[in-house]
């Protein structure tokens, strides 16, 4: 039978808190790790592909039992990750492979003495280089452990306990054959790969038709794909999946705009975007609220898109959140019956703002053009995206510090490599939004008083 690589991580876009930063852990599973194990010859099945008829449990222990190799990425300290590591240290003594990237300050002490190899993630992809160089040292090391007989202990379970005999692989398999129990036979595909393949290829899509701008589509099989979940008997919603299905449906706006957003709202509860530290629920919450807003003036949105944006602001420190909780306070500013709840959200935005200044320069420094970016291609795209969302928030920034000269120049900038004209369109549209909220200055009147007080 095919030898089978389980893989433990995070999925989707992941916070870690103890840095402030977001990775796109898909990147890090798409660019190195799956190569890597099929490179070694391995069936590479990630914990999420799994889709299940019961409780998820069932498959997952299955995997940390069966699976001839693991490969755990611990990245953003997923819970999750740590707690399925035990279980296979516990039931395994042998090949498991730990991974992390390099920004973790720390691993608790009780995995700090674990061998952990590192890789270095850009947040929103891997490098290039840095992908190639990674995927062959794990393969190398997945190729090692697999082919030493007997393979080495890197259990710590069964490093310090003398005499602890794992769990019988074969026998398990036999008594679930004889039971019926087993997931397939050789040359026969298994009701679970069946389905972790076909939860694939609806997510596949799922990515197709939201680079396309089809936002219909993707929400159809988003709720198509929550439906499978909700019947495998999962007791709770799949946050990556309900995240995903919010966006698609405010962004198709069926049957109308605000239909869809008030959907959307709905979607997002169970995840408790009031108290959640997860800076996609905030993030997806502030924006659906801040159009609400928009469209009723209602006071209540206006403040839950605030809440929502700052939350997120203090947990990742990003300039997304960051540029929306200035420009909004300016909003409420504006809206504020009392003078001096007007004067504390104005200076407050400018203050969040030269924040926000401080990290879009700080991205520009980290990350200058990687080689082969002028070259057309996903890769460089995606990098030249993120710069030009960088570039504009850094002039809307400036826009609001009343720096007007580096504003222009920076917007320019932005301009030189925006891909399409409604990103232009979204950006001019804010910065224009905000020069009326800043020539209505709450502070003019203290001004105009300290110039008579002179006179």
């Amino acid at each position: 039978m095919e030898k089978t690589c389980f893989v433990v991580m995070g999925f989707g876009k992941k916070t870690d808190f103890e840095t402030g930063r977001t990775l796109d852990l898909d990147m890090s599973y798409q660019n190195m790790i799956k190569p890597a194990v099929e490179e070694a010859g391995l069936k590479c099945i990630r914990a999420d592909e799994i889709v299940h008829s019961g409780q998820i449990d069932v498959p997952m222990y299955e995997q940390l039992l069966k699976a001839d190799v693991v490969v755990a990425d611990l990245s953003t300290s997923n819970k999750n990750a740590f707690y399925e590591l035990g279980v296979r240290h516990a039931l395994r003594p042998y090949t498991t492979v730990v991974i992390c990237e390099d920004g973790m300050k720390s691993l608790p002490f009780d995995a700090n003495h674990i061998a952990v190899r590192k890789y270095h993630h850009l947040g929103e992809d891997i490098g290039s280089s840095e992908a190639r160089r990674f995927s062959r040292l794990l393969s190398q090391a997945i190729k090692e452990i697999s082919s030493k007989n007997p393979p080495d202990n890197d259990s710590p379970v069964y490093t310090f306990i003398n005499n602890l005999k794992a769990p019988e692989i074969a026998a398990i398999i036999m008594d679930a054959v004889t039971e019926g129990k087993a997931a397939g036979l050789p040359g026969e595909k298994s009701t679970l790969e069946n389905e972790s393949e076909t939860h694939s290829a609806l997510m596949k899509e799922v990515d197709k038709a939201q680079k396309s701008g089809d936002w219909l589509t993707a929400k159809v099989l988003l709720t198509t794909i929550r439906s499978r979940q909700k019947m495998s008997g999962d007791e709770f919603e799949d946050p990556d999946t309900m995240q995903r299905l919010a966006l698609a449906t405010y962004k198709a706006k069926i049957p109308g705009e605000k239909e869809a957003l008030t959907e959307a709202t709905t979607m997002l509860t169970p995840l408790e975007p009031a108290i959640s530290n997860d800076p996609e629920t905030l993030g997806l919450w502030g924006a659906i609220h801040k159009r609400l807003w928009e469209i009723d003036k209602n006071r209540d949105d206006l403040d839950k898109a605030i809440r929502a944006y700052e939350r997120g602001f203090y947990i990742r420190n990003d300039y997304y959140n960051g540029i929306n909780f200035a420009y909004l306070l300016n909003v409420r500013s504006a809206n504020n019956e009392d003078p001096a709840e007007s004067i504390a959200d104005y200076v407050r935005a400018e203050q969040v703002r030269r924040e926000v200044v401080k990290i879009c320069n700080e991205w520009l420094t980290k990350h200058p053009p990687p080689p082969g970016a002028e070259e057309k291609g996903d890769p460089a795209q995606k990098y030249w995206e993120t710069w030009y969302w960088v570039q504009a928030t850094l002039a809307e920034a400036y826009t609001g510090t009343k720096e007007i000269e580096k504003a222009a120049t920076t917007l320019d900038s932005a301009f030189s490599r925006a891909n399409a004209e409604w990103m232009k369109a979204s950006t001019l549209s804010q910065i224009n939004k905000l020069k009326t909220l800043l020539e209505n200055s709450p502070l003019k009147y203290i001004r105009d008083q300290k110039e008579f007080a002179k006179n």
